[in-house]
């Protein structure tokens, strides 16, 4: 694995490699406290439609924790924009907003938990805007599997990094406790 984004078009040996070290979604099926560190390290990967692939190093990520949290989408009750939160963890959760941008989120946890986590940062892309136009990401990626998408999905990388947490971006009209909660995690960047 390479933590610059690579080039590549599918051949035999990069099918099996990638059905060996792609997450399922027993990977996604536990708690998003649990899932958004562990996410930090693991390479995104997208086929784009002329075929072309590129990994890209997970390197920030936000927990959103159900409907107690008010910052969570979740949190209002399940609507036709949020519905896919409340699916088995693993399941793509795209929205819009600002008129411009398409947010890459992951489902966690199992059916009803309405958990998910927010992909903030990819090698040297930070800010979750920027994640999803580098991905060209649109509407139909909402509610695709991550255990068996041909488009997006994720593989482990094999390492084990050291993270540092911090509060979510731009959630103050979920108030406290929520603003505070360090639910935002980074790979720590430190040089030894």
């Amino acid at each position: 694995m390479t933590n610059d984004a690579e080039q590549m078009t599918p051949e035999f040996n990069d099918v099996i490699q990638m059905t060996l070290n792609r997450l399922h979604t027993d990977f996604f099926i536990r708690d998003v406290l649990e899932v958004a560190p562990a996410l930090l390290g693991k390479i995104l990967v997208r086929q784009f439609p002329d075929g072309l692939i590129r990994r890209y190093t997970i390197t920030e990520t936000e927990a959103y924790r159900g409907t107690a949290d008010l910052a969570c989408h979740a949190s209002k009750g399940k609507t036709p924009r949020n519905e896919v939160m409340f699916r088995e963890g693993g399941q793509v959760y795209v929205y819009f907003i600002y008129g411009m941008y398409w947010m890459l989120n992951f489902v966690t946890g199992h059916e009803g938990d309405a958990s998910a986590v927010l992909i903030r940062g990819l090698d040297e892309i930070t800010g979750p805007g920027r994640v999803g136009r580098i991905l060209q990401l649109d509407r139909s990626f909402y509610g695709e599997d991550l255990s068996n998408s041909q488009r997006i999905w994720v593989e482990d990388s094999g390492q084990v990094l050291p993270y540092a947490t911090g509060p979510r971006i731009g959630i103050n009209y979920a108030g406290e406790p929520w603003i505070s909660m360090p639910w935002r995690f980074m790979l720590n960047r430190t040089q030894d």
